[in-house]
C-alpha cells in the first residue's frame, strides 16, 4: 500500500530548504533596510528583457538557482515604490511587519471566500474596526478586494440593483425603461467612469461635474445637472464623491455632496483611495466631515495604511444591499449550520470572487501592530512634508506652484520666461524622465487645468525632508541643463 505521493511538491531536504529561505528572509530585510541606498528605478537591461522571455520550463529547475535569477534580473528592476523617493504616485511602502504576514498567509495558503473558519473571522473583524472608524451602524459590511477600481466598481453595481430590484440580476438592462444617471467631478479617478462602463450603464450616463478654485466637485453644479436630468426624465442614482484626487488631493466637500444625494435619493458614495483612511490621524479627519453619511466607502489599505499589495477595502451602509447585489447560491457551496460549511453568509456573497486570498492578514497585524493612532501620525507627516516643498517651491524663482495643496500631494513646474505654454509642458515632462532615468527619484506628471505639471505624492513612510531637498535639486539641476540647451 502506498503511504507517500508519488509525485509531490514538498523538497526532499527540508533542512536545505529552511536554509534557503532563511538566507531569502535575511536578504529581504537588508534590501528594506538599506532602501535609501538604492536607485529608485532601473531600466531593465537588454539581458533582463531576454531573459524573462524565455521558453516555458518542462524539465525540473533548482531553488537556489532560481533565486539568483531573482537578485540578477527582478528585484534591481522593480519600481521600487518602498523606496522613500519614490514619490509620484500613491503608493504606500509596505512594512516588515506586512513582509512578515504575508508569509505566515503563504503558508496557510488559504481561500478565504468563504466556510467557518478563522481566516473568515479575521475579515470580519476588520470590517468592524473599519465600521467603527467611519461611525457606520452595525448593519454595515466590508469586503477586502484588490483595490479601489474593484470597489468602485461593485459600489455602483450595488447602487444599480438598490435602484432598480433583485430582478434586473437576471433580465439585465434590455427590457428596463428607467435611465439611470451617475455623477462624479472632472478630478474622479478614471475608474469611476470604467465602473459604469463594465456595469452596463455606459460612460454616458455619467456627468462630470465641473471644479472649483480648490479642486473639489462643484457642488452647485452638481445640484443643477441633477435638476436638468431629472427634468428630462432620467433617474439619479449614484453620486462619488472624492477624498483625496488622484491628481491634487483635493477633498471634495462630503458634507455638501451628501445632502445633495439624501435629497436627490441617490446613493452616496466616496472613493476614498488612500484619503479615507485620513480618518486614523486627529489632523486630517477634520477635513473628511460628511464620509460618516455615506452609502458605501471605497479605500486600499495598501496606501496610507503602508499594508503590502494589495489591500483594497469596500465598506457598505447596508449589508443587506450588497448582499441582493452579489450573492448567489448554488448546489456545490451548500450553507450548512454545522460543520466547516456553516458560517453563512460568505465573503463570496458580498463580491464577484469565490478564489480569494486572506488579504485580511496583513492587514490585521497592520493594524495590531502599529494601531491606528500611530499610522495616524504617520499620514500626517507625510502632509507636513507636503506643505514643507510647497514653503520650499515658493522660495525659488525657478519654480511654481500649480495647485492648492490639500493634503499631501504637490503639484508645480519648471519656469523658463522664453518658453510658451505648450514648450513648458515639453520641458517639465523631460526634466521627469531624466529624473527617473538618473535614479535619484520618481516623481510623475500630471495636468493640471490643462497643464503639465511635476507631480509629487508624499505616502512613503520612510519620506524625510531630506528627501524633498534631494528631489528639489535633481529638479533643478535638471531643469537647468534642459534650459541651457534651448
Amino acid at each position: 500500500m502506498q503511504t507517500k505521493p508519488a509525485h509531490t511538491l514538498d523538497p526532499n531536504s527540508w533542512h536545505t530548504l529552511r536554509a534557503q529561505s532563511h538566507a531569502m528572509l535575511d536578504d529581504m530585510f537588508d534590501h528594506m533596510q538599506e532602501l535609501s541606498t538604492s536607485p529608485v528605478w532601473q531600466a531593465p537591461p537588454e539581458a533582463t528583457r531576454a531573459f524573462l522571455q524565455q521558453s516555458l520550463p518542462r524539465a525540473a529547475g533548482d531553488m537556489a538557482a532560481s533565486y539568483r535569477q531573482f537578485q540578477e534580473h527582478i528585484l534591481p528592476y522593480a519600481a521600487l515604490n518602498s523606496h522613500p523617493r519614490f514619490l509620484g504616485w500613491v503608493q504606500g511602502g509596505g512594512s516588515p511587519v506586512g513582509l512578515l504576514a504575508e508569509i505566515l498567509t503563504a503558508g496557510l495558503n488559504i481561500n478565504a471566500g468563504g466556510r467557518d473558519q478563522s481566516p473568515v473571522l479575521v475579515e470580519r473583524q476588520i470590517a468592524m474596526w473599519m465600521r467603527e472608524l467611519f461611525s457606520f451602524p452595525d448593519t454595515a459590511n466590508g469586503i477586502f478586494v484588490t483595490g479601489t477600481s474593484m470597489a468602485n466598481l461593485m459600489a455602483v453595481l450595488i447602487a444599480k440593483t438598490a435602484a432598480l430590484g433583485g430582478l434586473t440580476r437576471e433580465q439585465g438592462l434590455q427590457q428596463e425603461t428607467r435611465q439611470l444617471v451617475a455623477y462624479t467631478s472632472e478630478a474622479a479617478h478614471g475608474c469611476v467612469a470604467q465602473a459604469m462602463d463594465l456595469s452596463g450603464l455606459g460612460k454616458a450616463a455619467l456627468r462630470r461635474i465641473p471644479l472649483n478654485a480648490e479642486h473639489q466637485m462643484d457642488t452647485a453644479a452638481l445640484a443643477a445637472s441633477l435638476r436638468r436630468d431629472q427634468a428630462a426624465g432620467l433617474q439619479p442614482f449614484f453620486i462619488a464623491a472624492t477624498a483625496g484626487t488622484v491628481d491634487v488631493g483635493a477633498v471634495d466637500d462630503l458634507r455638501a455632496v451628501a445632502a445633495i444625494a439624501r435629497q436627490a435619493a441617490c446613493w452616496f458614495h466616496v472613493d476614498g483611495a488612500f484619503g479615507a483612511l485620513g480618518m486614523m490621524s486627529a489632523e486630517i479627519a477634520p477635513r473628511l466631515e460628511g464620509i460618516q453619511q455615506a452609502d458605501s466607502i471605497a479605500f486600499d489599505f495598501h496606501k496610507w495604511g503602508q499594508v503590502q499589495y494589495d489591500a483594497g477595502f469596500l465598506l457598505v451602509r447596508d449589508g443587506q444591499k450588497q448582499l441582493d447585489a452579489f450573492a448567489a447560491p448554488a448546489a456545490y457551496l451548500r450553507r450548512e449550520v454545522r460543520g466547516l460549511a456553516a458560517g453563512s453568509p460568505w465573503p463570496c456573497d458580498l463580491g464577484p470572487d469565490l478564489s480569494r486570498g486572506f488579504r485580511a492578514l496583513k492587514t490585521w497585524f497592520t493594524l495590531s501592530v502599529y494601531g491606528t493612532d500611530h499610522l495616524g501620525r504617520v499620514m500626517a507627516e507625510t502632509c507636513r512634508l507636503a506643505q514643507v516643498l510647497k514653503a520650499r517651491i515658493a522660495a525659488i524663482p525657478e519654480l511654481e506652484l500649480m495647485a492648492p495643496v490639500a493634503l499631501n500631494i504637490v503639484c508645480f513646474r519648471y519656469q523658463h520666461a522664453s518658453l510658451d505654454e505648450a514648450a513648458l509642458d515639453q520641458l517639465n515632462a523631460a526634466i521627469v524622465a531624466d529624473i527617473h532615468e538618473s535614479g535619484i527619484a520618481v516623481p510623475s506628471v500630471t495636468t493640471v487645468r490643462q497643464r503639465l505639471v511635476i507631480r509629487v505624492a508624499f505616502v512613503n513612510h520612510r519620506t524625510c525632508e531630506a528627501d524633498v531637498e534631494t528631489l528639489l535639486s535633481a529638479v533643478l539641476r535638471f531643469g537647468a541643463a534642459r534650459s541651457d540647451q534651448l
